[in-house]
């Protein structure tokens, strides 16, 4: 029995055996199999992290997408570096998220209005200006990518024939394709910006140039494309100066071309730059757009609103701010007492779409050891918005940088005034602390300048209190006068501008002169009234302000007055 028993012991372990080598056998074939095919097989740890950086710069590519192609005209350098310095995918959807939002003109809502125009902007691009590229990466796709469509094109795509305008020396000469994009206004950079694209290879690549003789295809011809000089024997083309950013050549502009040479470069840096962000401090932008109750302490300040005339479907809306420094908080470093308000505004029509916005920083600087004599002292902030005429809202609110509790906000419906041809009219009557004629260079641009004239106005707290004035200063008022009739016969104005003091509590009229409509320019329809009144022969008291306009062409007349106060 034991031998038996141990026979059979013996046979079962030798079949088990056989089994085991069996499915031993059959385990290799299936490793072989595993070896052979890469989706069943387990991978080592160095085929594991190379597989998972693959996986990690596949989910990567829609981001480097974005970055290098969809913002790339609108990305600031600083978010950039930023994006870039992130590790992850979630990290990387909250920036993009948060990316958009701080430019929505409105934050909280569902639909980004702004990410909506610009993709579409991009898809008008790529269908209208591709050149052996896309469309979004020639000059022209960025720039209408970065501010939309410009408000008119003068486009000469053959080319050929041209007569030069006097600025540009005038004179016939022959050219490239070209086309002058003309923008009104352009946030961050100004009015009446004109940009100027040249395609030089005659392959439909325009690009942006600041060099305006760049378009000219007889520029190198000798004897052709002369300028106005040039073809009354005055100068000759050989000897035109080519050490400046243009070879436009002599004519009645030469000089003015010349020293306008570096705001030329100043506008090309801009132009080049990303827009500007509409609301970069979002917890100040809900101020204005959900109207959120304030935490802190009121920040005060006034606002004033003037209406002046542009062309016959625009009115330039100048925007001036006044905070007093005794409002602000000053911090002291080096001896320098230092205030940081930031200011955000939008304009909105009454259906809430926002037509305007802007944002800006304002520093106010005291030595401070005289910090406590300036505290009565005031800051002004000017910004002047062209809009069509209509009925809008503007939202303002201030916030002080060194106290982030204490934001102030503002808001007010106005009515833009249409100017119709056949109708007599008039700016807003403007009281100025200070008004002077400015350069030839800044006519047009730079705070408080309206045409030709550096007008300052004075801000009170709401627009029927008078303005205030020291007898040891000078009243100026500022006024346009708009579609004055002109004689069909004589094509000259005929008007008589009647100015006037008046003591507002006695109504007794102190001073009262006139002028002729002929002897600010008798040929033109427009014009713009000038003032000075030293105040020294006024008493202290209330005072009102009046011109009055007769038109006897048109039998049509206008009146405008302001209150204001002088002070011992």
């Amino acid at each position: 029995m034991l031998v038996g028993a141990g026979c059979v012991a013996v046979h079962a372990q030798s079949s088990q055996s056989q089994q085991d080598s069996t499915q031993a056998q059959q385990d290799s074939t299936q490793n072989s199999q595993d070896d052979q095919n890469p989706l069943t097989r387990p991978l080592s740890d160095k085929e594991r992290i190379k597989q998972q950086k693959e996986l990690k710069q596949e989910l990567s590519e829609s981001y480097r997408k974005w970055l290098n192609e969809d913002v790339r005209w609108i990305i600031t350098d600083q978010e950039k570096k930023a994006f870039l310095s992130l590790s992850n995918d979630e990290e990387r959807d909250a920036f993009i998220e948060q990316f958009w939002r701080r430019r929505n003109p409105n934050p909280d809502s569902p639909d980004n209005e702004y990410r909506e125009e610009h993709y579409a902007r991009i898809a008008y691009a790529n269908e209208h200006f591709a050149a052996g590229k896309p469309g979004w990466m020639t000059d022209r796709g960025m720039i209408y990518i970065k501010y939309g469509k410009p408000d008119s094109i003068d486009s000469h795509p053959s080319g050929g024939s041209y007569e030069r305008p006097i600025d540009e020396g005038g004179g016939e000469t022959s050219t490239y394709p070209f086309e002058v994009w003309h923008y009104r206004y352009i946030p961050g950079i100004g009015e009446n910006i004109d940009i100027e694209f040249v395609d030089t290879c005659m392959c439909g690549d325009y690009h942006m140039t600041i060099d305006r003789s760049e378009k000219d295809a007889l520029l190198h011809v000798p004897g052709a494309g002369e300028t106005l000089y040039e073809q009354m024997g005055m100068a000759k083309k050989a000897d035109r100066f080519r050490g400046g950013l243009e070879d436009l050549g002599p004519g009645p502009d030469s000089s003015s071309n010349q020293s306008k040479e570096f705001d030329r470069l100043e506008l090309y840096a801009k132009l080049e730059a990303p827009p500007v962000i509409q609301f970069k401090d979002m917890d100040l932008a809900e101020f204005i757009t959900n109207h959120k109750v304030l935490n802190g302490p009121f920040f005060p300040f006034e606002v004033r609103t003037d209406f002046v005339k542009v062309t016959d479907d625009t009115v330039l809306v100048p925007i001036t701010l006044q905070i007093r420094n005794r409002d602000m908080t000053f911090n002291t470093k080096d001896g320098v007492a230092s205030a940081n308000v930031d200011i955000i505004g939008r304009v909105s029509t009454i259906t809430d779409r926002v037509v305007q916005s802007f944002e800006d920083p304002v520093e106010v600087q005291e030595p401070a050891e005289l910090l406590p004599k300036t505290l009565n002292n005031v800051s002004l902030y000017w910004k002047a918005l062209p809009l069509r005429p209509g009925r809008y809202r503007i939202d303002i609110a201030i916030k002080d940088e060194n106290n982030p509790d204490h934001v102030g906000v503002w808001a007010q419906g106005i009515d833009v005034p249409e100017y119709r041809d056949d109708q007599l009219s008039a700016s807003s009557l403007i009281l100025a602390d200070k008004m002077e004629r400015v350069p030839a260079k800044d006519i047009g641009a730079g705070s408080f300048i309206i045409g030709n004239t550096y007008v300052r106005p004075r801000v009170t707290t709401n627009p029927a209190s008078p303005a205030t004035f020291h007898r040891d200063q000078s009243l100026n008022f500022w006024m346009q006068v708009y579609n004055l009739g002109l004689d069909q016969k004589s094509k000259r104005n005929n008007a008589t501008i009647d100015y006037e003091i008046v003591d507002a509590v006695t109504h007794k009229t102190l001073l009262n002169t006139h002028e002729d409509s002929a002897s600010l320019g008798a040929s033109s329809d427009q014009l713009t009234l000038e003032k000075t009144l030293p105040l020294a022969s006024l008493e202290p008291g209330k005072y009102i302000v009046k011109i009055s306009v007769d038109d006897d062409v048109t039998r049509q007349q206008i009146a405008q007055s302001a209150p204001f106060t002088v002070e011992p």
